[in-house]
């Protein structure tokens, strides 16, 4: 059967007081989006950001007076909504829509992204399976796209790589795929670290990869840092991150919009040799050599 969506647009600190209320009025579900495109940060542990202008989406069943559930919140919180629309969601098997709509991803020349429900174009690459899911990062953003492609053209055989922020664990994953034998998945996200154990697993290399939170120290120095998250928190962990990559190591960041770019390098500047910055759509990437400076 069809569903009935009821979509509101608020202030972000208005939110919770609309959801709960949307809740109350019969509301099977209630998901935030992003109504204005802006960014936000990669949050601290136990932190849920919200964007400052929020399009909160009601789901309703056919059977309710989507008119008289309208009319009721503006009567209660005219004041805190910006606009409101309501419209039919048909109904569809979800399952099937995203099947037919997730196809293999190439990377580089031999490296692909392999849904578990489609047969590898080439048998013989380095193929990664991984289906959508909770966790970040399936190859379709740009932000991971530059970072696998990256990683198609490296020989990782023998080498120590810290994946920092690892969503789904596509790159720690790639990394074990090419070579890499001790990898470490790091982030703040209970879910994340989930599913990089069981992605792991699906792509036979959870002998290759150890999970971890950020509070966790980490022990001696890798090869390679992968951090695919957002500026403000590549640029805080700056230090850290010298700290970990040995003389000559390589550090790939990703996460970058153009206008960030300068004040990310700047941040790395005093222990890395950058290459030339590269781009796709509206992101960066930038890739770098440990240089012999010690850390402070």
């Amino acid at each position: 059967m069809p569903w009935l969506q009821l979509h509101i647009q608020t202030e972000q600190q208005y939110v919770e007081s609309l959801s709960d209320l949307l809740s109350k009025l019969g509301a099977l579900s209630v998901t935030y989006q992003d109504a204005a495109d802006q960014p936000l940060f990669e949050p601290p542990p136990g932190e849920t950001p919200l964007w400052s202008d929020t399009l909160l989406t009601g789901l309703f069943d056919t059977n309710q007076d989507l008119d008289h559930i309208a009319a009721q919140i503006r009567h209660q919180a005219s004041n805190q909504i910006t606009a409101m629309r309501s419209e039919i969601l048909e109904d569809k098997d979800w399952v099937r829509e995203w099947m037919d709509n997730y196809h293999p991803l190439q990377f580089g020349d031999s490296l692909w992204i392999v849904p578990s429900h489609r047969a590898p174009p080439d048998p013989a690459a380095t193929n990664i399976l991984l289906d959508p899911g909770l966790a970040f990062g399936t190859g379709t953003h740009p932000t991971t796209a530059m970072c696998l492609t990256w990683l198609a053209g490296q020989d990782l055989r023998g080498q120590r790589v810290i994946d920092y922020g690892c969503g789904s664990g596509i790159l720690a994953i790639a990394a074990a795929k090419l070579g890499a034998d001790d990898i470490i998945a790091i982030d703040n996200d209970p879910q994340a670290l989930l599913a990089t154990q069981a992605n792991a697993e699906k792509n036979t290399v959870t002998d290759y990869i150890s999970c971890q939170g950020v509070q966790t120290p980490i022990d001696g120095e890798c090869d390679l840092l992968l951090a695919n998250i957002l500026a403000g928190p590549l640029i805080q962990l700056a230090p850290l991150f010298a700290s970990l990559v040995k003389t000559g190591g390589q550090l790939v960041l990703s996460g970058i919009l153009p206008e960030q770019a300068e004040a990310v390098a700047s941040a790395y500047l005093p222990w890395f040799d950058f290459e030339p910055t590269y781009q796709s759509d509206d992101w960066v990437r930038l890739s770098a050599q440990r240089n012999p400076q010690p850390p402070d």
